[in-house]
This record gives C-alpha cells, sequence and structure tokens, in this order.
C-alpha cells in the first residue's frame, strides 16, 4: 500500500489504483475505497463487453453477407473469420450468460451497420442486401452454418 491517497492514484498510475482497489476490497477496508471512481470503471467494464458482443456480431455478419452474395470471393479466411468470431461470442456468453439477451436485442441494429460495411467492402450497392437479415441469431452462432 502506499501513502498516496487512493483518489489521486486513479489520475496518477491506473494500474497501482487497481492494484491498491484490490488490496483495499480483499482486506474489506471498504471505508478507503474510491467508490466514485470504482464505480465508473465497474460501468465502463459492462458497456466494454457489449461493444465485443457488438463487434463480432457485426464481423460475423458482414462476412456471411459476403459469402452469400459474392460466391465466386469465397475462401478459407473467411470460413476461419466466420469460426474465430462465433467462439468469440460463444465464449462470452458462457462467461456472462446474460449477454446473449444483449446479442438478441441488439441484433438488428447491428445487422443494418454490417449491411453498410459490406456493401463499401463489396462495393456493391446496398440494396443487394436485404433490408433485414436474412440469418436468424442461431445460424450466426451455428460453427457450422455457411450460406449457400
Amino acid at each position: 500500500m502506499t501513502n498516496t491517497p487512493i483518489s489521486n492514484l486513479y489520475e496518477q498510475d491506473f494500474y497501482l489504483w487497481l492494484e491498491e482497489t484490490a488490496a483495499l476490497l480483499k482486506a474489506r477496508k471498504f471505508e478507503k475505497l474510491d467508490v466514485e471512481n470504482l464505480v465508473e470503471e465497474i460501468e465502463c467494464m459492462g458497456r466494454s463487453e457489449k461493444k465485443s458482443v457488438e463487434s463480432n456480431l457485426e464481423v460475423i455478419l458482414v462476412h456471411l453477407l459476403k459469402y452469400k452474395y459474392q460466391p465466386e470471393k469465397r475462401s478459407n479466411s473467411w470460413r476461419v473469420t466466420l469460426l474465430e468470431h462465433r467462439r468469440r461470442l460463444k465464449r462470452d456468453f458462457r462467461i456472462s450468460p446474460s449477454l446473449k439477451r444483449y446479442f438478441l436485442e441488439t441484433f438488428a441494429e447491428c445487422y443494418q451497420g454490417a449491411r453498410k460495411l459490406a456493401s463499401v467492402e463489396t462495393e456493391m450497392a446496398i440494396t443487394t442486401f436485404p433490408q433485414a437479415s436474412p440469418f436468424t441469431p442461431e445460424q450466426v452462432l451455428d460453427e457450422d452454418f455457411l450460406p449457400e
């Protein structure tokens, strides 16, 4: 433990602040915690988890769209990307099952983002891709699913 007040550590040395906060929690010295910054960091962690779900979902959806609408350009690289990001989501859901609910809530919004990205990447008109996702959430997570 340092002699620096823990609230000052947050701005001066974030990693040390984390170590000190963990030590205070383990020692049950709750009165010495920097509660304001601790709450902020916990909320930030939750936002980070949600961003990870959105990012992985968009990557999967973009690759499924490319796979479906550019069959002549299909590659093992696309299949590896699909597998990798599906596994990331499944791992996230295993560790934090409540994130699956968020996945379902944000599915349509992520599809719209993926649709735009796929249009730019493939140089195909956005109208090439359906307004609503042609893939179900179950298909998106299915490691063996590939649109034909």
